[in-house]
């Protein structure tokens, strides 16, 4: 039956497993908590209703084989009283009431087999349900401080990894970008006009040397 499958599936299902591969493991713990809970009422009352259902098969068996006996007496009675005819009909009617007190025994047996199904899967699923309880609390706490490690070492990771070697390369860039504009800036300033001037000057001077050495070659 469909019940008995679904109880079967949380049953078997392993528990870390499950939040092993949810994305919410702490909603998932809560989820399955409210379906065994919700299975478990689904089972008692279907094991009540199937306990009541054998009650019911188990009379009607004891009915029928109640009224095989009596029809079996009015059958004697009859052959007693030499109506053959009357015994006759008196045994076909006890053979018919026979024949449906072991259709109900059959019943009863299979409904006996199914009431034993369900109070172990009954008795199994408020054991997983106990565990399943126990467990939440640890398991829900576990996962909290697994999450805050993790992230707190993804957090030291981008500390003491990329982020710091980040910040150094700006920060080496920018020293090395400063320096260029300094040397820049330095050679600008000493290409000024004064410097400029002082060079025709000199050019000057050299040329007026140069003149008055040849002056003197000549003479």
């Amino acid at each position: 039956m469909a019940l008995l499958e679904r109880v079967s599936t949380l049953i078997r299902a392993n528990l870390n497993d499950l939040i092993d591969k949810a994305e919410d493991p702490e909603k998932l713990i809560k989820q399955v908590i409210l379906d065994m809970q919700n299975q478990l009422m689904q089972v008692k009352t279907q094991v009540a209703i199937a306990i009541a259902d054998q009650h019911v098969l188990e009379k009607k068996k004891k009915e029928h084989l109640e009224k095989e006996t009596e029809w079996m007496r009015k059958a004697e009675l009859a052959v007693d009283k030499k109506h053959d005819d009357l015994a006759r009909a008196a045994l076909e009617r006890s053979m018919s009431f026979k024949q449906l007190a072991e259709s109900f025994t059959t019943l009863e047996a299979d409904q006996k087999s199914e009431v034993e199904n369900l109070k172990n899967a009954l008795r199994k699923l408020e054991q997983k349900l106990i565990e399943a309880q126990s467990k939440s609390d640890m398991l829900i706490a576990q996962h909290r401080r697994a999450r805050a490690i993790s992230k707190a070492s993804d957090a030291k990771l981008a500390i003491d990894g990329q982020s710091n070697a980040s910040t150094f390369d700006r920060m080496r860039n920018k020293v090395r970008t400063a320096e260029a504009v300094g040397k820049a800036k330095s050679e600008l300033a000493s290409d000024s006009v004064e410097d400029r001037f002082a060079a025709l000057e000199k050019e000057d001077e050299i040329e007026k040397l140069l003149n008055e050495i040849k002056t003197r070659r000549a003479g």
